[in-house]
């Protein structure tokens, strides 16, 4: 027969990708549990995949501290350390910060639009104590940004890192605490709007880098997140 056009090399590239996000995505929702061990048959059964992919995903998780693997034995969910998630506040407030200096002049009625209705969703799903949904939300908000700034390195450190970050936000979403971040979104927004370039980029990085650590005080009602 025939060999069909195109490369298949990429559905393979999709599905690692697709492994990767679906582990990411249960260890930052608490599906998979601090400290629960990794076994990859049983993640390869549990997706309908071969264990290569799902071993391919495993070092990805590693390399952005999700998992602690151990060569030849064991791999388990890290521990929400208190030292990786202000490292990793750290990179990923200066990474927003960045976007919105290479966004804001870009942005369009549109695209401001779209961040409002983001953080109208936003509130709703805070006030609903919906966590789920309120991390969506504040993707989608922030996303514009990062989206329009085109900066695929700045997307690739924040790929990396914000999954760290979110595990600890999953916290405060579901807390009083996070409407302070409803305020703070609408800051933002206004900055953007008025083509603030500085006063914008100030308010995403405080935006960020106001989550606790974990080791924080958290009582201040000026607290945001992302």
């Amino acid at each position: 027969m025939p060999i069909p056009p195109g490369d298949p090399r990429l559905d393979r590239s999709l599905l690692r990708d697709d492994v990767y996000r679906r582990l990411r995505d249960g260890i930052v929702d608490g599906t998979f549990a601090p400290g629960e061990q990794l076994k990859d048959l049983e993640l390869a059964t549990w997706l309908g995949v071969s264990r290569t992919p799902v071993r391919e995903a495993l070092l990805r998780l590693a390399q952005s501290g999700l998992v602690l693997a151990q060569p030849g034995r064991s791999t388990v969910v890290s521990p929400l350390d208190v030292r990786e998630v202000r490292d990793a506040r750290d990179v990923v407030a200066a990474m927003h910060e960045v976007a919105v200096r290479e966004a804001v002049l870009a942005l369009t009625e549109a695209d401001v639009a779209a961040m409002r209705e983001a953080n109208r969703r936003f509130a709703a799903a805070v006030e609903a104590g919906d966590v789920e949904a309120a991390v969506r939300a504040d993707d989608a908000l922030h996303g514009v940004l990062v989206t329009i700034c085109g900066n695929r390195a700045l997307a690739t450190v924040l790929e990396q890192f914000t999954p760290t970050l979110r595990r600890a936000e999953r916290l405060r979403f579901g807390s009083t605490q996070g409407r302070a971040s409803v305020a703070q979104h609408d800051e933002l927004i206004r900055l953007c709007a008025a083509g603030d370039v500085e006063g914008a980029a100030s308010v995403a990085y405080d935006t960020w880098h106001s989550l606790p650590a974990g080791d924080e005080p958290t009582t201040d009602p000026s607290d945001g997140d992302g």
